[in-house]
């Protein structure tokens, strides 16, 4: 592998690339520069997205004391009256029956990350507001995150929320904060995200496609999630343009998957009618790290996942390999049923940090950069030029259970049949 010239993208990558903005557009072209100077062609394709324009919003303690906390509104979430949402506060520990009954008619402070269960159970106990927090108690300096209310979330219902930083919401509790007020006026603007395509085409009908997204998140240059692993789609490239395999291969870097893993979601929509021809996808989402524990999370048949830890035993690659979904792009193509496999390097405890102004180069290693991707190379290399790729092309039983919960519709069913019900 060129390590050198990967790693210098790696360099240049070393910004904010944040969905639907300018800065996520010059990454994409960044990474296309790059590949033009290789003398690798390669395509964009647009898809839309939307953002918020925030005009206004606040968040403010009226009892049992005065106090204007800083706040960011969630994306997607409904306004409030210019004169604002006044309501009692409320704090959401658990999905109890209590606690259910405490955030009825009321805002309610969450106690941690908004996940698609909590919201809705805050929609069916009649909660009129929400408030989130992130950050970590032991640092004096914490990021104010923008959040977002995801559509999947909006099916359940749509109200105001805010964001705070950790040691606000911390205070909410320790002062007893009771009457509470929301402010939030934005817009959604509509814009584009954008995903790479590079084909090496060999003359085959089957294709192995490999993913990696190369956004990131607001207040973090995601260096290691997922700049590592867009340089490796680069590096895999280079290799590539002068081989001749079997089988085609396909390298997509997909932009937006923080928010949900938009890219990969519009490019299996846009190219439904060649998903059939993909007999593999492979995802790479962080690698690289100086210290961690290499995964490979395959949704597929468990045939796939005992032949890659037979693969990374050969090649003397340390590897645990085990079926599930994983949160990253290989996602949208298990639920179209193409057999995934995301590749990552988790870091140790205490050793790297994402989604966060902690995720910089500094953390990262040059020599396992290079391993990383020599591996991952390798398997893809060989998968493309096998006889007949080796692959059951059926996503078992248990994996369609998991995306359906992954992806909500295990929630929304049972919200559906509730509803029916009712109306029986």
């Amino acid at each position: 592998m060129d390590i050198d010239k990967e790693y210098e993208l790696l360099k240049k990558l070393n910004f904010e690339r944040i969905s639907g903005t300018d800065s996520e557009q010059q990454a994409c072209y960044l990474i296309k520069d790059e590949l033009k100077k290789s003398g690798i062609k390669s395509s964009i394709e647009e898809f839309d997205v939307v953002r918020n324009q925030v005009h206004k919003v606040k968040f403010e303690v009226l009892e049992p004391y005065q106090m204007v906390y800083e706040a960011t509104a969630y994306m997607g979430c409904i306004n409030t009256t210019k004169e604002g949402l006044i309501c009692d506060l409320a704090y959401f520990e658990s999905d109890t029956e209590v606690s259910r009954k405490r955030v009825e008619g009321k805002i309610a402070l969450v106690n941690g990350y908004l996940n698609m269960k909590t919201f809705k159970a805050l929609m069916e106990a009649n909660a009129k507001g929400f408030i989130t927090f992130n950050g970590d108690v032991d640092q004096k300096e914490n990021d104010l995150d923008p959040r977002e209310l995801r559509s999947v979330l909006q099916e359940f219902g749509n109200v105001p929320g805010v964001n705070l930083k950790v040691h606000d919401a911390m205070e909410l509790i320790e002062k007893r904060a009771s009457k509470v007020k929301i402010v939030v006026d934005q817009e959604m603007i509509h814009t584009k995200s954008y995903n790479l395509i590079c084909d090496f085409n060999y003359g085959s009908e089957d294709l192995v496609a490999v993913t990696a997204h190369y956004d990131s998140v607001p207040n973090s240059k995601g260096v290691y999630d997922n700049a590592t692993g867009s340089v490796c789609l680069y590096a895999m490239a280079l290799k590539l343009k002068d081989l001749k395999l079997k089988h085609n291969v396909r390298l997509i870097w997909c932009g937006s998957e923080e928010r949900g893993l938009l890219g990969s979601k519009a490019y299996v929509k846009d190219h439904c009618n060649e998903l059939e021809n993909i007999k593999l996808s492979v995802n790479i989402d962080m690698i690289g790290s100086i210290m961690g524990k290499r995964i490979a999370v395959s949704t597929a048949d468990m045939s796939l996942v005992h032949f890659i830890d037979y693969y990374a035993k050969m090649k003397g690659y340390p590897l645990e390999s085990k079926q599930g979904v994983y949160s990253s792009d290989s996602t949208p193509f298990a639920d179209m049923g193409v057999p995934a496999v995301s590749f990552a390097r988790c870091t140790a405890p205490g050793t790297g940090r994402i989604h966060c102004r902690f995720d910089v180069i500094e953390h990262l290693s040059k020599h396992m950069l290079e391993e990383d991707t020599q591996f991952i190379f390798e398997f893809v290399k060989d998968m493309a030029n096998a006889y007949v790729i080796p692959l059951i092309r059926e996503i078992p039983d248990n994996m369609k259970e998991e995306l359906d919960k992954y992806l909500g519709r295990d929630l929304l069913k049972k919200d559906n049949e509730k509803k029916d019900d009712q109306a029986c």
